[in-house]
This record gives structure tokens, sequence and C-alpha cells, in this order.
């Protein structure tokens, strides 16, 4: 595995080495050792599956309030999107900034977003199922989400328009009302 570090504090696109032959190929896409080599010591507690039928379905900016904030580990294993992940962390030094990156199963790539990251995805393709790794457990009375095409935040999305949208994406606030209301997550690790 490779790990490539982002222009964003703490965050690492993880670039899987398949060992290849005639019969296809076999990767490792976990290695405890390698992650803690990176500062990326998680205990994986829960891990989920997404599939989105439509190209051009949105989904996100979705994350937790701490103390039940979430670091993800993310990989496709069918289709093609694109992924984008905003620093929320109140005293970083990339608060508020974002990146992204398009995944697909050939380009064997993971992103890995420590807590405090909100994550979102725009499908690029028809039948798209992203795998999540997850560090802490799921709270919905805890979780929250920003406006995808918040006007502030500036994220260029492949889509002006999201093609299928959650409700609860489509009732999120603003990157302003996040800050209004909480000023940022702090007490990131």
């Amino acid at each position: 595995m490779l790990f490539k570090k982002t222009k964003l504090e703490g965050v690492w696109i993880i670039e899987l080495e398949p060992n290849a032959d005639t019969r296809g190929f076999f990767a490792r896409t976990y290695d405890k050792k390698l992650f803690e080599e990176h500062g990326i010591a998680r205990d994986w507690v829960e891990e989920s599956e997404s599939f989105s039928k439509h190209k051009g379905t949105v989904r996100g900016l979705h994350f937790q309030y701490p103390p039940h904030w979430e670091g993800k580990l993310m990989r496709i294993s069918s289709g093609e999107a694109f992924l984008v992940w905003v620093d929320l962390r109140k005293n970083s030094l990339t608060f508020g900034q974002w990146d992204s990156l398009v995944l697909t199963p050939e380009k064997r790539s993971m992103i890995y977003t420590p807590r405090g990251f909100a994550n979102g995805l725009c499908t690029l393709s028809d039948n798209c199922t992203l795998l999540y790794k997850i560090d802490n457990q799921y709270h919905p009375e805890k979780q929250d989400t920003v406006l995808w095409n918040d006007v502030d935040l500036g994220i260029e999305w492949p889509v002006k328009e999201a093609k299928e949208l959650s409700e609860r994406d489509t009732n999120a606030k603003s990157f302003k009302e996040f800050l209004s209301a909480c000023g940022g997550l702090s007490g990131y690790e």
C-alpha cells in the first residue's frame, strides 16, 4: 500500500498494490501496522456499504458531532464516484477547506478522513457501491449535514443539480448556519 498525504491535515489517499497473475490479482486492503506507521491507529467498529442506483446521485455532506464523530476509510467496489471531504475541525489550519478524489475499482485507491470531517459523494455512473470502515458507533441523534452545494464552501462538484437527493440532504444547513450553531468541531485527535 502506498500512503499519500493530501492538502488537508490528517487525510490520506491509500493506493493498493495488487499482485497480479493470469488468474487475476490479490491486494491487501488493510494492514494495522502500516496504518499505525502513518498515524492512523484506529479501532474499526463498524463497516457499511452504500449503494446508489443512478448516475448523479449526491449524498452528503454528512458528519457526527463529538464525542460520536467518525473517522472513515472509504473505497469503491463498483461504479465511479466523486468523493469530497470538508474539514470542520475548529482549530485546524485547514478548517472550512475541501478536497476531492474520483474513485473507481480500477484505480484501487481508498481515502481516509479523520474525525471532524464532513463527507459527501456524487455518483459518476449508475450502480455505485461504496464501502466504509468507521471508527465510532453511529448515533443518529448526533448526525448532521451541511448543504452539499453551499456557495461559501465552493466545492467544484461534477454536477450542478443532483439527480437523486435525500430529504436529509435537501434540508441540510448552510455552512454559515453550521458555524453559527457551533463554530466548528473541537477536541479532535
